[in-house]
């Protein structure tokens, strides 16, 4: 008894003395009079460190967007998670997020989210406390962080689409509502050619509404399976089987791109990260912290950066 009684204190202990081992500092990094506010952490100096670039939408730096109710807290699940296998982590609220930039926000073009991205990576390249410096990309940012790839050690893709993004949003609109998608189709087309939309179809007006169509012109001219061709650093490319936005084959379509990639699909995944047993659970998870982030999606990141 006395035994299980001491193993018990030990094991608490070491636990705590674990949490406590993790370092905090806030980091503000500007683009020009663009403000990048973001979360350092880590465990112990010359350990490796990930910089983590969002997806779509005005994302903050624990993955939540308040101001359409998206609270799944799945960028600070995993960064609590990566810390423990003594990997640092810093990631920062987007543009987008943060109130500050709100008047400067118009005409930004992805490239202004990948400049925001390579002004994070060079503070860190300045930083002698790390090893080397691992771009993480998810959704959206899959694309934005293989164009800012140019000075780091590794590169991760987590939900990437492997098309340009025209086919992708189709593919997502004719899904749930294939005649939707066939003017979808149409719209693009449009934009495509004449560089705008006159007349916007009612129901589609979210997407190409005016003030997204040069966004969306200007995101159309990039080609995932062309930009992670330039990669000459070591890639992972990961996708969930529960991922609801982006699909199994984009992942196939980036890793056939990129024949020296390695591809791993992570059972039970969904596109925001978490472990999902039950389908009901899938679109909940956007809107809650419960559900815990995948177990298997920390251990792969994990092995592929200390390999």
């Amino acid at each position: 008894m006395i035994r299980f009684i001491t193993y018990i204190i030990i094991t608490i202990f070491g636990t705590l003395v674990s949490l406590a081992q993790v370092k905090s500092e806030e980091i503000l990094i500007k683009n020009g009079t663009i403000e990048l506010p973001g979360t350092l952490t880590f465990t112990e100096e010359n350990s490796p460190l990930i910089i983590w670039v969002h997806g779509s939408g005005p994302v903050d730096r624990d993955g939540n967007q308040p101001t359409q109710n998206v609270k799944a807290n799945y960028i600070k699940q995993f960064r609590d998670s990566i810390n423990k296998e003594n990997i640092a982590f810093f990631s920062y609220d987007k543009r987008t997020a943060n109130k500050n930039n709100s008047k400067l926000l118009a005409n930004t073009k992805i490239s202004d989210f990948t400049l925001d991205a390579e002004k994070v990576i060079a503070h860190f390249k300045k930083d002698n406390r790390f090893s080397k410096i691992i771009l993480v990309g998810h959704s959206q940012g899959s694309l934005i962080a293989m164009m800012a790839s140019k000075e780091v050690d590794k590169y991760i893709s987590i939900a990437g689409t492997g098309e340009q993004i025209d086919e992708t949003i189709i593919k997502q609109i004719t899904k749930n509502n294939a005649p939707m998608g066939v003017a979808a189709r149409k719209q693009f087309d449009t934009l495509r050619v004449k560089g705008k939309i006159e007349t916007v179809h009612p129901f589609l007006m979210s997407i190409f509404g005016k003030p997204n169509q040069d966004f969306l012109y200007d995101w159309m001219q990039l080609n995932p399976k062309t930009e992670i061709k330039k990669l000459k650093i070591p890639v992972l490319i990961i996708n969930g089987d529960k991922d609801l936005q982006v699909t199994i084959e984009d992942a196939k379509m980036l890793h056939a791109a990129n024949t020296d990639s390695k591809l791993v699909i992570i059972e039970n995944m969904n596109h925001v990260l978490k472990d999902i047993q039950k389908e009901e659970d899938n679109i909940k998870s956007y809107y809650s912290s419960e559900y815990q982030i995948s177990d298997k999606l920390i251990e792969t990141i994990s092995l592929f950066i200390k390999k």
